[in-house]
């Protein structure tokens, strides 16, 4: 067998989808290789180079809305872009905990550095479009963390907590409602939080902004 980065990682992530992340291993994937374990460090220098190379190969797959499309609102890239970081990250098991940690490749600043023009374009800071930008895709990490870590048994241990909240109506009608969501509905709900507070925010900074130039106007006017 040619022993190529492409290989190696096709291997590393159908192991990982067999055996999960506590047991993948730079010796485990060289013997599904049939190779020694020193030949994989000829492409990638340690596992963490293996396991971040991981990762940008599942985003250049499965993520397919990075880029806004013509005339989409900030608002709506930023859903979409979500929306597909979620599914990229669920297409493979522990996709979340591979993720978390990792940092851009160099490679890809000139498509990051675009999302952030998208954004920035209709109205946004680029220092407010970054943190938002941080911010979701934390909380979509975190998400797929929680459903990707859901135990067989989760919903014997739901159905528990629901008949233990019955007598207490606020949480009743709360656990209800989430059950009834699921999880794409709630990360949305999620999602809209954050977006529809970042919109709030900047209104109020660009009302303030019209009320500060106002006054500076009328003290710079003369009195006749």
């Amino acid at each position: 067998m040619k022993l190529d980065s492409e290989t190696i990682l096709e291997a590393a992530l159908a192991l990982l989808d067999e055996v999960g992340m506590d047991k993948l291993s730079t010796r485990l994937l060289a013997e599904r290789l049939g190779v020694q374990q020193p030949a994989l460090y000829w492409h990638f220098k340690n596992k963490r180079a293996l396991l971040d190379a991981m990762n940008g190969q599942i985003l250049r797959r499965a993520h397919e809305r990075r880029l806004p499309l013509e005339g989409e609102s900030w608002e709506d890239f930023l859903r979409e872009n979500a929306r597909s970081f979620r599914r990229a990250l669920l297409a493979r098991r522990d996709g979340a905990r591979l993720h978390a940690g990792t940092e851009p490749d160099p490679g890809d600043l000139e498509m990051v550095e675009a999302q952030l023009a998208a954004v920035v374009s209709r109205g946004m800071a680029a220092t407010d479009a970054m943190a938002l930008m941080i911010a979701l895709g934390r909380y979509t990490v975190g998400c797929v963390l929680e459903e990707q870590a859901a135990p067989d048994d989760a919903p014997a241990r739901q159905q528990t907590l629901d008949a233990a909240a019955a007598s207490r109506p606020l949480l009743a009608e709360a656990f209800a409602s989430y059950r009834k969501a699921g999880p794409d509905a709630m990360f949305d709900i999620g999602v809209d939080l954050m977006i529809e507070g970042a919109k709030a925010r900047l209104a109020n900074r660009e009302s303030e902004e019209g009320k500060e130039s106002k006054a500076r106007r009328r003290k710079s006017t003369p009195h006749r």
